[in-house]
């Protein structure tokens, strides 16, 4: 990557024609924001989902949440939870086929800033 963000156009075409669903039920700038640089630079089409302002103020499940995604076409999920094990009920659920990358779950994991502390 080091090479690419030296380059006039900082894109390659791995992600091209796929979706990833950025999927925050609580805030985060740096993270949030690195995962969808990341994706836009690997030419993937990037939701970017906020528990604020959605159907989850209102009571929708992760579940119902997940369903919709799927519905979607999402091809991956970088979900951000506060309940530890969130991530790993979405991706172990059979709710949605697509991958799915834990960006932190309340206090019990964080994996991709445990990379950046690496």
């Amino acid at each position: 990557m080091a090479r690419v963000a030296d380059r006039p156009i900082k894109k390659l075409p791995t992600l091209r024609g796929r979706t990833v669903v950025n999927l925050f039920f609580e805030d985060s700038t740096r993270t949030r924001i690195s995962f969808e640089a990341a994706a836009k630079r690997l030419s993937a089409d990037v939701i970017n989902f906020s528990a604020k302002g959605s159907s989850v103020s209102k009571g929708e499940s992760l579940k119902d949440t997940a369903l919709t995604l799927e519905a979607m076409g999402a091809d991956a999920v970088v979900i951000r939870h506060g309940a530890s094990g969130g991530p790993y009920r979405l991706a172990t659920s059979g709710w949605i086929e697509g991958a799915v990358v834990n960006a932190g779950d309340g206090t019990h994991e964080h994996p991709t800033q445990a990379l950046l502390d690496a």
